[in-house]
């Protein structure tokens, strides 16, 4: 039966070691809720470090911490205290965590930190080889483990591979400066598909895959190697009927069943008609924006003075990273701001901010929770944010009113908060304002669509339709018509090869048989191609056929002493070998002209574009382009071009990051239909990469072997991956 494998960091345990003594409990939070269904159903099993290094354990605790994580359906990978001083502590949340959430100030990119990120990757890599089998489906999670997708898809390509990243994904302009950037993009794309928070997310990603890995991207479909990677936005829930039960049954403790924290808050409640509680909930981190937070509270204050003594600022922060002096310089930041602000405030019966730095029980959340009148959520950058929701689930009465920094992931769809830019003291200070004052009816209106939404789209949902969008990923295989020519067909192409009378090979160029360079001029043929083309050329009864949009003029300088036939212009001219040049076609030229100031604007309104003149045709090259430019610019030329040459018999074809304008009455089909005419052949085999090879395909007959190079759809039979694929095919068919 095939399984699930989920693989996180840290395992959805709570692993403590007391005395040479194990305690074990279950984690609490959005990942471990979220995936509870996902691990315990069938063979579901879930990879990640236990908390507990490897100096701390002798041989036979090792054993029985991985006895007891396998009892609860995991699997620990081993990590030393080296390990997650430099890949947790370090790379993690030293260079990516802070580039992630636009914090560069705060980036540190140290070499040995790096290498010790991806060597921790390969540790989790090796647990989940020793533990996946063809079949299983992998979802990995989060921005520790952005190397290992490639890691497993590497060892076991038919397996499924989901990967989420839990916090935000930076712009492209942030990206480009991280140093290992092109193998961590590499590392993410091993995975099928990639899930974002928001749809934002999704498309900075996008774009640094196009601008620095120059990949087709068509919509959220990323063409990578030979596969089709997926990339999809799908934001995260919470468990909303334990946060709503919760409050319900919060609501009916007796006085000695209330908490000391909910008696507190009560008596802040009743010491006045007007009085008010503003709930702060956070992580200690330079990512939440707290100093802003506080220095906005004291701002409204400042400028609202009606509501002294009578609005109370509950500040939970719970520690985070305290070993760390980014932290701690935050921790004394917050000390001081918290302690100016009572001193300059402050009277006998009231303190304005009522600060706690610790975690605390989840009774004593939802006491906080349900006091609340306002919820404060304020970071600067956050990938969700999941207390905002929670806030909401609580309001069993549909009452209270949440201030949500635009910032936060969650604010895409918690519209009908009151969203503010947190950098903003006014807006921050007015929007207090404003919840404080607000009509029950409106703020009831408000979370009561708030309330329906979170409660239909829950941490399970979001679990559930990620999987869903990982298992469509699939289809996506089936709908590319041509078959990967593998090991088993390529034999049996091979045989018919040797089996033949006459053979013929129609090989396309560029894209092909070389790969493509930013100078269309810099991709002759090598040594080794020609070599190739030579040996293949000097087996008895074999003709070797080059078909290409290239120039008449460049393939004679290249190929044209070589004794090969040559078919150029995408079919304009024939040359038989050692023979002269015939025209297949009469064409006319007159419409270059006219076509050409046109490509000239385009050239000078994107910046790395240049025009190809062809005899027969006319090129305009984007590879060097701005991939997001390039893009809008090759609509807006395609369109222009429709409109100019609908009654000139020319067309547009789009290649490989060009476009080029040709006449209709000349394609690849047609030539080598011109070709076949008078030889016996009874093996024949067609390779191209682009659309202008499809006519080639769709002319040959039945019973040719059509190849096309890459995985996109296609008229052809079967696929080879790249340009080495399609020489390693070539010297199989020498051999």
């Amino acid at each position: 039966m095939n399984k699930t494998i989920i693989v996180s960091n840290r395992l959805p345990l709570q692993v403590k070691l007391e005395n040479n003594k194990l305690d074990i409990k279950p984690s609490v939070g959005g990942l471990a809720t979220g995936m509870k269904s996902v691990h315990a159903d069938g063979n579901g099993i879930w990879i990640g470090w236990s908390g507990i290094t490897d100096e701390e354990l002798t041989p036979e605790l090792s054993k029985d911490v991985q006895t007891a994580v396998s009892k609860e359906k995991c699997v620990s990978v081993p990590l030393n205290q080296q390990d997650v001083e430099d890949f947790y502590f370090g790379f993690s949340n030293k260079a990516l965590w802070p580039l992630f959430h636009y914090f560069l100030e705060y980036a540190e990119f140290d070499k040995n930190q790096w290498e010790s990120y991806k060597e921790v990757n390969q540790k989790f890599a090796d647990v989940v080889l020793a533990n996946v089998e063809d079949g299983d489906t992998v979802w990995v999670h989060d921005y520790q483990l952005l190397l290992l997708p490639k890691l497993i898809k590497d060892k076991k390509p038919n397996t499924s591979i989901g990967f989420f990243l839990h916090i935000p994904y930076p712009s492209y302009e942030i990206f480009r400066v991280f140093p290992w950037r092109e193998e961590l993009l590499h590392g993410m794309l091993g995975a099928d598909l990639l899930g974002f928070h928001t749809y934002d997310y999704e498309r900075h990603f996008l774009s640094s895959v196009k601008r620095l890995l120059k990949l087709e991207v068509r919509f959220n479909e990323i063409s990578y190697s030979d596969r089709i990677v997926k990339v999809d936005s799908f934001p995260m829930g919470i468990d909303y009927q334990k946060f709503h039960n919760a409050a319900l049954k919060h609501a009916q403790h007796t006085q000695v069943e209330k908490t000391e924290l909910h008696r507190r808050l009560e008596d802040h409640m009743q010491s006045s008609p007007d009085a008010k509680i503003i709930l702060s909930i956070d992580r200690l981190d330079y990512t939440k924006g707290i100093p802003n937070r506080i220095k906005a509270f004291e701002y409204f204050l400042d400028k609202y003075p009606q509501y002294r003594e009578k609005v109370r600022l509950v500040m939970l922060a719970v520690p985070s990273r305290s070993n760390v002096d980014t932290y701690q310089k935050l921790k004394r930041e917050t000390d001081e701001l918290v302690g100016r602000i009572n001193g300059k405030f402050a009277t006998v019966s009231w303190t304005p901010i009522w600060y706690f730095y610790r975690s605390m029980p989840f009774d004593n959340l939802i006491d906080l929770y349900t006091s609340a009148d306002v919820a404060l959520i304020t970071p600067l950058r956050d990938g969700m944010n999941l207390v905002a929701k929670e806030y909401i689930a609580t309001r069993v009465n549909n009452d209270g009113v949440l201030i949500l920094s635009e910032m936060a992931g969650a604010s895409i769809e918690m519209s009908e908060a009151l969203l503010i830019n947190p950098t903003s003291y006014e807006e921050i200070a007015d929007a207090i304002k404003k919840a404080i004052e607000m009509p029950v009816e409106e703020q009831k209106s408000r979370n009561h669509i708030l309330q329906k939404r979170l409660a239909r789209y829950s941490v399970e949902k979001w679990a559930e339709e990620f999987f869903k969008s990982l298992d469509a990923t699939k289809t996506i295989r089936e709908a590319i018509v041509a078959k990967k020519l593998g090991n088993g067909l390529k034999t049996k192409l091979i045989s018919r090869f040797n089996d033949a009378k006459r053979r013929l090979l129609l090989l396309d160029y560029d894209g092909t048989l070389v790969g493509f360079k930013n100078n269309p001029q810099e991709a002759y043929p090598d040594n080794e191609l020609l070599t190739l083309l030579n040996d293949l050329n000097a087996k008895e009864n074999t003709d070797i056929v080059i078909i290409s949009g290239r120039d008449r003029e460049t393939l004679s300088k290249w190929l044209g002493e070589k004794g090969f036939n040559l078919i150029t212009d995408h079919g304009v001219w024939l040359k038989h070998a050692h023979k002269d040049w015939e025209p297949l076609e009469r064409i006319k030229k007159e419409w270059m002209g006219k076509i050409l100031p046109i490509l000239e604007t385009f050239v000078d309104r994107t910046p790395g574009t240049f025009i190809e003149k062809k005899n027969y045709s006319l090129a305009w090259h984007y590879r060097k382009a701005d991939p997001e430019l390039a893009q809008r610019r090759t609509v807006e030329l395609n369109t222009v071009l429709t409109s100019l040459i609908a009654n000139d018999e020319l067309s547009v074809l789009e290649g490989n990051k060009v476009v080029e304008i040709k006449s209709s009455n000349v394609n690849k089909g047609r030539a080598a239909n011109r070709f076949l005419t008078d030889n016996g052949y009874d093996f024949i085999m067609a390779i191209g990469d682009d659309w202008t090879d499809e006519y080639m395909f769709e002319e040959l007959p039945k019973d040719a072997n059509t190849i096309k190079v890459g995985f996109k759809k296609t008229k052809a039979k079967y696929y080879l991956k790249d340009t080495d694929e399609v020489r390693t095919l070539l010297n199989q068919l020498i051999d």
